[in-house]
């Protein structure tokens, strides 16, 4: 591994947010597994969520560009019981869904440790779902259709989040001594040398 590889990955691993994820529920379609994960790569998430479909999550396809190998996806067995878990652990949960109930999906404060649910792309976020979720958004349309791809959604929603915590400073780089960003860095670099067949360096 060359030291400019090496000084890549410390730099992505230490801007990595913990706090800030997506929570895919039964997400069917392979391409648009692939295009969440990248954009969650792309504004530094640093695990996803999901429960998966029946069959399983599809085999990633190219639109993935390898960002399942920097975004750790936890599975669920069943929506109620994995937005629970991210609640007991202090996150927000908002839904993209539509409702009479639903915000603009740039009010909520994504400052706040927050997960984003994510329905099927033909019936949405479910009803069990929906009752764990602290409150539901939407993005505003004024042509014809009446939603977006739910990749696009993703991506609009997650650059939100990015553009207010840039904004409070929150991608400053975490120190990389210091848990959950040390552990990262840290599993980052051992695949990389196993991938290239490398020992790491001793201390």
């Amino acid at each position: 591994m060359t030291p400019e590889r090496k000084a890549r990955i410390e730099q992505v691993a230490a801007c990595r947010q913990p706090d800030l994820t997506v929570f895919m529920e039964r997400v069917h379609k392979a391409h648009n597994v692939a295009a969440i994960l990248r954009t969650c790569d792309a504004v530094g998430v640093m695990q996803a969520h999901a429960v998966p479909p029946e069959g399983g999550i599809p085999p990633l396809n190219h639109t993935a560009q390898g960002a399942q190998r920097w975004v750790k996806l936890h599975r669920h067995h069943d929506a109620s019981a994995g937005l629970r878990l991210l609640k007991a652990s202090g996150h927000q949960v908002y839904a993209a869904h539509f409702s009479d109930r639903a915000m603009d999906f740039r009010e909520p404060d994504y400052t706040r440790p927050t997960a984003i649910v994510l329905g099927t792309e033909k019936f949405g976020v479910s009803g069990e779902a929906l009752a764990e979720c602290d409150g539901e958004i939407i993005i505003p349309m004024i042509g014809m259709t009446q939603s977006l791809n739910v990749s696009v959604a993703t991506a609009l929603i997650l650059y939100e989040a990015q553009r207010q915590r840039a904004a409070a400073g929150m991608y400053r780089p975490h120190p990389l001594d210091r848990e959950p960003h040390k552990s990262l860095v840290e599993s980052w670099l051992e695949r990389e040398w196993a991938r290239r067949k490398q020992p790491p360096p001793t201390a």
